[in-house]
C-alpha cells in the first residue's frame, strides 16, 4: 500500500517538472541574402539579419572557395578590402570595397547551430570594355589593289562585341573571289580589306561594347598609295585682255604630291603680281590646283602646264589660254516679234546658186547635230562672251542687248570642228543691228 502511494507521488512530481520546462527557440533569418551585380572598382555589401541568435555566432564564408572570411565581428581573411559590421542587435554586414573580378562568386551567411543554418547570395563583377594596343592601330599602308588586315582585341566582362565602321560614314567594301559587298558595319575582331582602292582610304573605327557602359572606340588609319593623276575639266579657256582668269587642275595622289605650274618652256611659275597659286583639299587624296593670271596681256596667252609628283611617279597636264575678242559697245537695240509666219522669197545675187547656199546650210546643220551627240569627245572651252540671240529663237517681249561686261559661259570644243560653225559663232558675237 505504501509503495503505491510513493509511485503516485513520484509521477506527480515528474509531471510538474515537465510542465515547467520551456522549449528552446532557434535562430532564424528575417530576409534573404541579396544578389549583386557590381562594376569593377565599386563598393558593395551583403546584409544578414538574424533573430534569436542567443549564444550562437554568425560567420561569413565564400562558399565556392570554402574560405571563412569572418566570425561575428572578427576578420579571419587577410584582405584589407573586406570588413564586417554589427548594429548591436540582429544585423550583420559584410563590406567589399574596390571590387575586383576575382571577388565574383557565392557568399554565405552561416549560424553555427546543429544542424547548421545558412543563406547564400551571389555577386557578379562586370567590367567595362577596353581595347588592347595593336600595331595595326598605328596606321596601315598598301599600294592600290593590295590587302590590309585590321585587328581589334577588346577585353571586358561580359565579353565585348567588336564592330567596325568608317569614320566618314561611308560603307566598308569587302571582296572575295566571288563577290563584292558594301556594308555599313562589320562585326568581328579582324577586318580583312582586299583589293583596296583609293576611295577606301581613311579612318576606320573599332567600337567595343557590352552591357556595361561606357562603350569605347579606337581609330585605325588606312593609307592607299598611288602615283599622281591629273584631270583638267576646261582644257581650253578664253578670256579678254586686261581681265583676270583662273586655270584649274584636279590632282589625285597618295602620298601627297608636290604640285607646280610651269610654262611649256620649263619656266616654273612663282607667286608674283602676275600669278597667284592656291590649293584646296577635296578629300584624303584629291586637291584642286588654281592658277590665277592677272591683268592679261598678249604675251600671257598660250599653254600652261600643271605638274604633280610624289614618290611613286609624276604626271603633267596642259591648259590652253587664248584671247577672246569682245564686240565693241553698241546702242541697245529692241527686237520685236515677227508675227508674219508666211514664207518669203529671198533674193539671190547674180552669179550665186541657191543650191550652193542651201547645201552649205544643210552641211552646217548636220555638223551641229553631230557635235550635240558627242559632248564628251573633247574637253570643254571656257569663254567670256556677251549675251546673244540664237538663230530661230523668238521672244514675246522686247529684248535689250546689254553692253556690260559679259559672264563666263561653257561651250563644248567639239562645236568648233567645222569652219562654218566658227563663222556662225563669230557673227553671233559681233554687234547686231535689227
Amino acid at each position: 500500500m505504501a509503495a503505491r502511494k510513493l509511485a503516485a507521488l513520484l509521477a506527480a512530481i515528474l509531471q510538474l517538472c515537465l510542465c515547467q520546462i520551456t522549449p528552446e527557440v532557434l535562430p532564424e533569418f528575417l530576409a534573404p541574402l541579396e544578389n549583386h551585380t557590381v562594376i569593377q572598382g565599386r563598393d558593395v555589401f551583403f546584409t544578414c539579419v538574424v533573430n534569436h541568435l542567443q549564444s550562437y555566432k554568425v560567420a561569413w564564408i565564400k562558399s565556392d572557395s570554402r574560405a571563412i572570411l569572418a566570425i561575428h565581428t572578427h576578420m579571419v581573411a587577410h584582405n584589407n578590402r573586406l570588413s564586417v559590421t554589427h548594429n548591436g542587435h540582429n544585423t550583420w554586414k559584410l563590406h567589399v570595397s574596390n571590387v575586383q573580378k576575382n571577388d565574383s562568386g557565392t557568399y554565405m551567411c552561416q549560424v553555427n547551430t546543429d544542424p547548421m543554418r545558412s543563406q547564400m547570395g551571389y555577386m557578379q563583377v562586370v567590367i567595362p570594355p577596353d581595347i588592347m594596343d595593336d600595331e595595326s592601330a598605328d596606321g596601315m599602308v598598301t599600294h592600290e589593289g593590295g590587302n590590309i588586315r585590321l585587328r581589334c582585341v577588346a577585353t571586358g566582362s561580359p565579353k565585348p562585341t567588336v564592330t567596325w565602321k568608317r569614320e566618314d560614314g561611308r560603307n566598308i567594301i569587302l571582296r572575295d573571289e566571288i563577290q563584292k559587298q558594301s556594308i555599313k558595319s562589320f562585326v568581328g575582331e579582324t577586318l580583312e580589306l582586299t583589293g583596296v582602292q583609293r576611295q577606301e582610304m581613311g579612318t576606320y573605327l573599332c567600337i567595343a561594347s557590352n552591357t556595361v557602359p561606357p562603350s569605347v572606340s579606337k581609330r585605325y588609319s588606312v593609307d592607299v598609295h598611288f602615283q599622281p593623276v591629273i584631270k583638267v575639266r576646261n582644257q581650253l579657256v578664253a578670256a579678254p585682255v586686261d581681265s583676270d582668269v583662273v586655270l584649274q587642275c584636279y590632282v589625285e595622289a597618295s602620298p601627297q604630291a608636290m604640285n607646280t605650274w610651269y610654262k611649256p618652256s620649263g619656266e616654273k611659275l612663282l607667286p608674283s603680281d602676275k600669278y597667284a597659286m592656291s590649293e584646296y583639299a577635296l578629300n584624303d587624296y584629291s586637291w584642286q590646283m588654281n592658277l590665277t593670271v592677272k591683268s592679261l596681256e598678249k604675251r600671257d596667252f598660250g599653254e600652261y602646264v600643271c605638274s604633280s609628283v610624289n614618290a611613286l611617279g609624276k604626271m603633267d597636264s596642259t591648259v590652253r589660254l587664248q584671247e577672246l575678242h569682245l564686240s565693241a559697245k553698241t546702242t541697245p537695240t529692241t527686237l520685236t516679234k515677227n508675227t508674219d509666219l508666211r514664207p518669203r522669197k529671198k533674193l539671190v545675187p547674180k552669179g550665186k546658186k541657191k543650191n550652193s547656199i542651201n547645201g552649205r546650210r544643210g552641211h552646217a546643220g548636220g555638223d551641229d547635230a553631230d557635235s550635240a551627240g558627242n559632248d564628251d569627245d573633247l574637253g570643254t572651252t571656257q569663254i567670256m562672251a556677251g549675251s546673244t540671240l540664237q538663230e530661230g529663237q523668238r521672244t514675246d517681249r522686247p529684248l535689250v542687248v546689254p553692253s556690260l561686261s559679259p559672264p563666263w559661259v561653257i561651250l563644248n570644243t567639239a562645236n568648233f570642228r567645222h569652219p562654218s560653225v566658227s563663222a556662225i559663232l563669230l557673227l553671233l558675237l559681233l554687234p547686231t543691228t535689227l
